[in-house]
């Protein structure tokens, strides 16, 4: 495709651009190859623009960087925000794409959103994948691991190859991360939900304010002009969610709001039940009992997030509410992992933020008739102030808690655990993650709930950083049954 060609379908003036045919995008150097447009980008630890000079001696065509960029022997398309820019060309490039685009953002909630969109259209009879935190998880249930929102190339790639494997439905997690760097540009996005707001990443964003207006891109500039915004509306909601409704109304957007105030999806009774909880949803001046299959408050807030982003797609009111009662849980998200030889069931959350871990504790708590048990750590190099607030949250609605290693990275353990119990009151400290859920375990008695938090879907622990960092494989799962099977034998 014609450099020119490219620049002009995604509306930008770029007269240097002639005739130079692209061949491929890329945003680190070593990844470049005749005939490639490169971004160039100043990052928190790397300078982009430092390696310019490498790129162009392998063939970089072009670069994408700021007007101030030293760009020597390739076109240089300048721009105030090169991100942005470079995305809008590589959005050009990628096609096609699905049919059916939908995004999430919130704190918490946006993995499980995007999954059970997934479950819906596909128990709908649609060739539906999700992107996010799990990764890319195609038609055929197959998963391949990545971040919240991969980089703009990975993203826009991924994209183009679900269309031409034939995937016409894609839910993807909108981060505010990948939001505040534009790792979500260039594509029509038909719908876009918002689960919640509350404090996290306030190591990357200035401050609260900072932090939502990143989120707010995804409805003030990413999302189709003609889209709906499908926004959670419940009891409990600070006015972070009506102010999203503001946004969402400023733009243009067809609203649907969700949730025990909301005006399109309404819950009007929530009941929990042995294997999940039954729920009274009023819907198109219809009122339907859903039993669903979940257990958690929060779960029924995604569950219908998801409802209305596959109402906002297009599919029958029926279908949606009938796979709504057939969802199955999200890895990491109120995951049973087994039944402690005591009896005594054990479930690992992704919950690793103080609402989380509340909402993750209050999901169980009409389930237990004896102790509910909390494990859980913090993790290092991130957001230091939200700490003690998580101990705090877990004491205040646990009856023991277990303080031990998340994943520590370049911190040190014991400060890290130290910060958590701070907040934590008489909460038990056990340095080793696997010896704190081991000792959960073999102390539940058969009336009491085990609750692991903080890694979910992980599969590995994160120890050091920079050239020092270093993975060890630990999923909660794996050794929560590896711990009951071992307290089960005598051998612990």
């Amino acid at each position: 495709m014609k450099l020119s060609k490219l620049c002009a379908a995604a509306g930008l003036d770029c007269p240097q651009a002639g005739d130079e045919n692209v061949t491929g995008f890329a945003i680190d150097n070593r990844k470049v190859a005749p005939g490639t447009v490169l971004g160039a980008f100043q990052g928190t630890q790397v300078n982009g623009e430092d390696f310019i000079p490498a790129a162009i001696e392998a063939g970089a065509i072009a670069v994408v960087a700021r007007p101030q960029a030293k760009v020597d022997g390739a076109i240089h398309i300048a721009h105030d925000e090169p991100r942005q820019a470079f995305a809008q060309i590589a959005a050009q490039y990628f096609t096609p794409v699905p049919e059916h685009i939908v995004a999430v953002t919130g704190t918490n909630g946006k993995t499980s959103c995007v999954e059970m969109t997934r479950q819906i259209w596909r128990m709908s009879g649609e060739r539906a994948a999700s992107i996010g935190t799990l990764g890319v998880t195609t038609p055929d249930e197959s998963v391949s691991t990545g971040l919240t929102t991969p980089d703009i190339v990975t993203f826009l790639s991924n994209m183009s190859g679900l269309a031409r494997e034939g995937v016409t439905h894609v839910a993807y997690e909108a981060s505010s991360h990948g939001l505040s760097q534009f790792r979500n540009e260039g594509i029509p996005v038909e719908a876009a939900g918002f689960t919640n707001f509350s404090r996290d990443h306030l190591d990357y964003h200035a401050d609260m304010e900072d932090y939502f207006a990143a989120k707010m891109r995804l409805f003030d500039e990413v999302v189709s002009d003609d889209a709906t915004a499908v926004i959670w509306m419940g009891t409990g909601d600070s006015g972070w969610n009506k102010r999203v409704v503001e946004h969402a109304e400023r733009r243009g957007l067809k609203i649907m709001t969700v949730g025990e105030q909301g005006e399109d999806i309404r819950l009007t009774r929530r009941e929990p039940t042995q294997l999940g909880q039954s729920l009274t949803v009023e819907h198109a001046d219809t009122e339907r009992t859903i039993n669903l299959p979940l257990i958690g408050a929060y779960q029924v807030s995604n569950a219908l997030v998801s409802a209305g982003l596959a109402l906002a797609s297009g599919i029958d009111a029926g279908r949606v509410w009938d796979a709504v009662a057939r969802l199955q849980p999200v890895r990491g998200r109120l995951e049973r992992a087994v039944i402690a030889p005591s009896g005594a069931p054990v479930y690992v959350d992704y919950a690793h933020t103080p609402d989380a871990i509340e909402a993750a504790i209050a999901a169980l708590r009409p389930h237990v008739t004896g102790r509910l048990i909390t494990v859980f750590g913090a993790g290092g190099d991130r957001d230091h102030g939200k700490r003690a607030p998580m101990g705090e949250a877990a004491a205040k609605a646990s009856d023991l808690v277990i303080v031990t290693d998340d994943n520590p990275r370049g911190e040190d353990p014991a400060d890290i655990r130290r910060a958590v119990l701070e907040g934590a009151g008489d909460a038990r400290e056990v340095a080793g993650r696997r010896e704190a859920i081991n000792a959960a375990i073999a102390e539940a008695g058969k009336d009491d709930i085990v609750l692991i938090a903080g890694k979910g879907h992980e599969t590995g622990q994160i120890i050091g950083s920079g050239e020092n960092m270093k993975v060890h494989p630990f999923d909660d799962v794996e050794v929560a049954r590896e711990c009951a099977a071992a307290i089960a034998r005598g051998d612990a």
